[in-house]
This record gives C-alpha cells, structure tokens and sequence, in this order.
C-alpha cells in the first residue's frame, strides 16, 4: 500500500510537470525560434528571449540530475555526448543536462510500469522484469532518437553539398571572395546544411579565421562530402590555389560520390526487400496458392 502511493505520488508529480510542460509549449517553440535566430547572428539589437519558467525549473532538475549521476561514475564522456548532440542540431542542450533527462525519463517509464504491474496485481518477477525493461527502455530511447536525428540530418547535408559546390563555383568564379560566396550561396538552402553555414559565417563575424570556422563545421558535420570539401578549401588557401579550380574538382567528386551512394542503396534494396516478403507476402501467397490443393489432397486420401 504504502509503495503504491508514493509510486502514485512520483508519478502525479511527473504528470503536473508535464502538463506544464504542454502549456508552455508555444511559448518554448517561439522562444526556440528567438535563440536560433538570435545564435546565427540575426536577431534585433536589445531583444530578449521570453523565459518559460516551467521549461526552466525541468531544465535545472534535469542538469542537477545530470551532474550527480556523472560525478558518480566515469563512463560518462561528456565530449562525445556533445558531439552527438551537435550532429543532431541540439546546440544549446549541454550533455549534463541531457544525461539528466535520461534518468528521469528512466524513473518515469519504470515508476509506470511498476505501477501498472502492482494495480493489475502481477506476480513479483513481471514487476520486476516489465519495471526494468520499461527504465532501460526510458534510458536508452533518448539517445537513439537523438542519433537517428544526427543521421538523417547527416545524410541531408551529404544530399545539399553538391549544389553548394555548384553555387560556390559559379559565385566565385563571378569575382566574390569565398566568405561572400557561402553567404551568398546559404541563402539558397533550407534544413541542416542552411543552419551550419550560417552558424559558420556566424562564427566568423565573431572573429574566428575561415580555417577555424570550416573545421569546427566538420566537427560538427563530419561526413565523407564534407571532409573533402573543408580540406580542399584549407589546402587550397594554405598552397594558394585557385579557388574555382577547386570549386569545379570538387563538385565532380561529390556528384561522383552521390551517384556511387545511390547504387549501394540500390543494391541492397533487395536484400531489405526479402524479409518482408518472407514474413508477409510469401505465406500469404502460399496459403492462397497451396490450400486449394492440400485440401483436396486431404478429402482425396482422408476418404
């Protein structure tokens, strides 16, 4: 009795900070939209970002978590939560704070199984297996949403860089500077590869060097295309080559790289194909097919 009330206090508390959560969601998304503008270098003189104070008092407890939980163990790597988080585009989620919003994201998903299996009256090994499968659920589904986000937007600014390139060679062989050339050339792209070229001429207006700039933009977008592209750029000013020179050879490798990325995927579209049919079509098929049969080979033989 006494387990199922503070297991139904604990989790009343997360439904209230929660339904907090849900009314200030307009305010956090428009508040999101402020600091992501204000981030790239194009907010208003004086502007402030509203705060949300419930999306505040969640953030803090989620970072004290994260802190506690770190000091306690030396598994955490901090430098690779961040990079991770940076591949996803969380630029203002600090690892700490993420760590912490595992936990508790644990502590929920378990407290509600142990719940739900205590009310139903389950044997004791069901709590104890579904409470621990549901907190190591709640631990590890945090990460993967935010590696799958870090993929696909990967995979994004793979698919973008080459018409970059195209619009780089044609700007700068009209006489811009390449600086010029990657503001004029953002303004054509939407989604990730939009948000790193800004952030990178962001970084630049704030006085890092282009080489610094294009390296921290690897480090945050470090994918076959891009590699190519920051050491070309860095080796082309460091030697003194011609910039449309290298603009032009590296969008033949890109395009080159797209296309060869294109037919592995269609190579191993039939491999991906065959469990599906063998699972779902197959006995499906079987069953319309052979059952007309087998069952006139029963009534044959059976009489």
């Amino acid at each position: 009795m006494i387990l199922t009330l503070i297991v139904g206090l604990a989790l009343g508390g997360g439904a209230v900070a929660l339904a907090l959560r849900a009314v200030a969601m307009p305010r956090i998304a428009a508040a999101g939209r402020i600091g992501q503008i204000q981030a790239y270098g194009f907010g208003a003189n004086g502007a402030q970002e509203p705060e949300v104070e419930g999306s505040a008092a969640v953030d803090r407890a989620a970072a004290v978590i994260g802190r506690a939980i770190a000091a306690r163990t030396s598994r955490f790597k901090e430098a690779e939560v961040r990079r991770e988080l940076m591949t996803a585009g969380l630029y203002t989620t600090a690892p700490l704070t993420f760590l912490g919003y595992r936990a508790l994201a644990a502590v929920v998903a378990g407290g509600a199984m142990l719940w739900m299996t205590t009310a139903g009256e389950s044997s004791g090994l069901m709590v104890l297996a579904g409470s621990a499968a549901f907190a190591t659920a709640g631990w590890t589904v945090p990460m993967t949403v935010v590696r799958r986000r870090g993929a696909r937007r990967l995979e994004a600014v793979e698919s973008d860089l080459p018409e970059l390139i195209d619009l780089l060679v044609v700007t700068v062989e009209a006489g811009l500077g390449f600086n010029r050339s990657l503001q004029v050339a953002s303004r054509g792209f939407h989604g990730p590869l939009m948000d790193e070229l800004r952030l990178t001429l962001q970084e630049q207006q704030m006085g890092l060097s282009t080489s610094a700039s294009l390296t921290n933009m690897l480090a945050r977008c470090e994918t076959p295309s891009m590699r190519s592209f920051v050491r070309s750029i860095l080796q082309g000013e460091t030697l003194g080559v011609s910039m449309g020179t290298i603009m032009r050879n590296l969008a033949v490798e890109t395009r080159k790289r797209r296309r060869q990325n294109a037919e592995e995927r269609a190579h191993k579209a039939p491999i991906k194909m065959l469990f599906p049919l063998i699972l779902l079509m197959f006995p499906s098929l079987f069953i319309v097919l052979l059952f007309p049969a087998l069952y006139t080979f029963v009534q044959t033989f059976g009489g």
